[in-house]
């Protein structure tokens, strides 16, 4: 399979390919094609990477090593709210020549293609459960309305009583610690 010469993520790396120690940088911003990732956020399509790379010429191949920076977006997992935050992720990765050694990634026609390394450290970076702020309390069970504070009083969801049984154990937890507590005390 040849790579392809023109893409956004592929670098030429050919006044560096077997000349160990030689280094050279790059710092571009790519525009995604298409969405990355499949969760409740992700990359859009349209949004930009800013990408800062390092090749570093070595005898097995070319170490790749550098940042993206770009803005996740999607709603929150507990309110539902659109969120967008920033991402940044690291990467390295060594592109072993062709024929030296079994990788997922080879120096190919002298450059080398970022794209999967890119959109895996990016993917993989977002959060599975996002949220619009930390404290979030989400939305109320019966009205759907989002909760802004709390209304002070806990009210225990009623039991299904299939598990009433754990619920006394739990209660008679309760009441053993608080004895403890009031020995201690005394």
């Amino acid at each position: 399979m040849r790579p392809r010469l023109n893409g956004p993520f592929v670098l030429p790396a050919r006044d560096i390919v077997r000349r160990p120690g030689e280094m050279r940088e790059h710092a571009f911003t790519v525009t995604l094609a298409e969405q990355w990732g499949e969760g409740i956020v992700s990359l859009p399509a349209g949004s930009t990477l800013d990408l800062d790379v390092r090749l570093e010429s070595v005898h097995e191949g070319i170490l790749v090593s550098g940042t993206a920076d770009g803005e996740y977006a999607g709603v929150c997992g507990r309110c539902l709210t659109d969120i967008a935050r920033p991402v940044e992720v690291e990467f390295q990765e060594l592109f072993a020549y062709p024929g030296e050694e079994e990788t997922d990634f080879e120096v190919q026609d002298d450059h080398v293609d970022l794209e999967t390394l890119v959109r895996d450290a990016a993917v993989l970076s977002l959060p599975f459960q996002p949220v619009c702020q930390p404290d979030c309390l989400g939305l109320d069970p019966e009205t759907g309305e989002k909760l802004t504070m709390s209304t002070g009083t806990e009210q225990a969801a009623p039991i299904d009583p299939r598990w009433s049984a754990l619920q006394q154990i739990t209660d008679q937890d309760d009441t053993a610690e608080s004895r403890a507590a009031e020995k201690e005390e005394s």
